[in-house]
């Protein structure tokens, strides 16, 4: 097999890399934010019959457990209406190896001995409240992103998506182009969190608001100015944002709460 001298694989690797550039601008322009890097344990649970409140009230024990073994503590919120689950906590982790270390692991051991619950205990307990539970391990934005979205906020609303057969990457960047065309529209940034593994979701959105107003209320822009923000976005027009995702999803789950007290 003729190799290629050096300086014509480095010309075609150079033009390769333009020819993509110009294909991906074609649909989405402005800025996105960095791929996400930080862990985080996302978990579902519905509460067994009767026992929501019990559930709410087991968890809010084990904040404090946690956060004495110096852990963040996880941010949570309560089903309202959609999905089949009742809360949805989302547990800072920062990485495999930073969250499974064993200092950590005695720590949070140390401190559960101490509350006079021990985790296997509180397994237990868990099990008692619950009827259906489900991890999903996800990377999304940095802590204090995160933590800054929850500041203020009484009102969620989630997102699911499972993606077609190798659609990831596009529904992706899909959703950072719905981002890009919400702040221009006025309306607040959704954060996503895409799945390493765990269930079968492919990634996650999720909007913090004040209230159910905020999430509700228009940002009294003109259709010329929602039109400008859906083109600056990457979108031919606003009315093309909804069918372009659907040609990415296999299906997705839309789900709304409020914060716990």
């Amino acid at each position: 097999m003729r190799k290629h001298p050096k300086g014509s694989a480095l010309l075609l690797a150079g033009l390769a890399l333009a020819l993509f550039t110009i294909g991906t601008m074609s649909r989405a322009e402005g800025p996105t934010m960095a791929r996400p890097t930080y862990l985080y344990r996302t978990t579902f649970v519905r509460a067994a019959p009767g026992k929501l409140l019990d559930l709410i009230a087991l968890y809010k024990g084990r904040m404090a457990v946690i956060e004495a073994a110096g852990d963040p503590a996880p941010l949570w919120w309560r089903h309202t209406q959609g999905d089949q689950w009742d809360l949805m906590l989302i547990t800072p982790m920062g990485s495999y190896v930073e969250y499974h270390a064993k200092g950590r692991v005695a720590r949070r051991d140390k401190a559960a001995a101490a509350s006079g619950l021990s985790w296997g205990d509180f397994a237990g307990k868990l099990d008692q409240c619950s009827s259906w539970k489900e991890d999903l391990f996800v990377f999304g934005p940095s802590l204090d992103i995160v933590k800054k979205a929850f500041e203020g906020t009484g009102y969620y609303h989630i997102e699911i998506f499972v993606s077609l057969p190798g659609k990831q990457e596009e529904l992706y960047k899909e959703r950072e182009m719905e981002n890009v065309y919400a702040v221009e529209s006025g309306r607040p940034y959704n954060m996503i969190f895409v799945r390493d593994q765990g269930a079968s979701w492919d990634l996650f959105t999720l909007g913090c608001y004040r209230d159910l107003q905020h999430w509700a209320g228009s940002s009294g822009q003109t259709k010329e100015q929602r039109e400008a923000a859906a083109r600056k976005a990457g979108f031919k027009s606003a009315d093309d944002i909804g069918p372009y995702m659907r040609t990415l999803i296999d299906w997705h789950r839309d789900t709304m709460g409020v914060a716990i007290k």
